[in-house]
């Protein structure tokens, strides 16, 4: 059971955390330039981490979110909006 809770409660996180992206990068950028590519790879991301958090016991489940919570700043720091903001600042 505690398994299962586990899990879950990592699928939670990983479901708030992209859809808090998803909101962010439509606020950001709207519906004609909206980065379907990053949250294809987010989700991914996300699905691929739950997966091995089922299987390796030894994963803390904190070690878990933050490594997911890094992944997302790494994948929003190459979407447009980011991109284009390091670009004014820079030049």
């Amino acid at each position: 059971m505690k398994k299962v809770l586990s899990t879950l409660s990592m699928a939670v996180f990983v479901v708030l955390v992209t859809g808090t992206f998803a909101i962010a990068e439509y606020s950001a950028t709207g519906a004609s330039n909206f980065p379907y590519f990053h949250l294809g790879a987010l989700i991914v991301g996300g699905l691929i981490l739950i997966s091995l958090r089922h299987k390796y016991r030894k994963l803390y489940m904190s070690e878990v979110m933050g490594a997911f919570a890094l992944y997302t700043v790494l994948i929003a720091l190459f979407t447009s909006p980011v991109v284009e903001l390091i670009k004014s600042v820079v030049g």
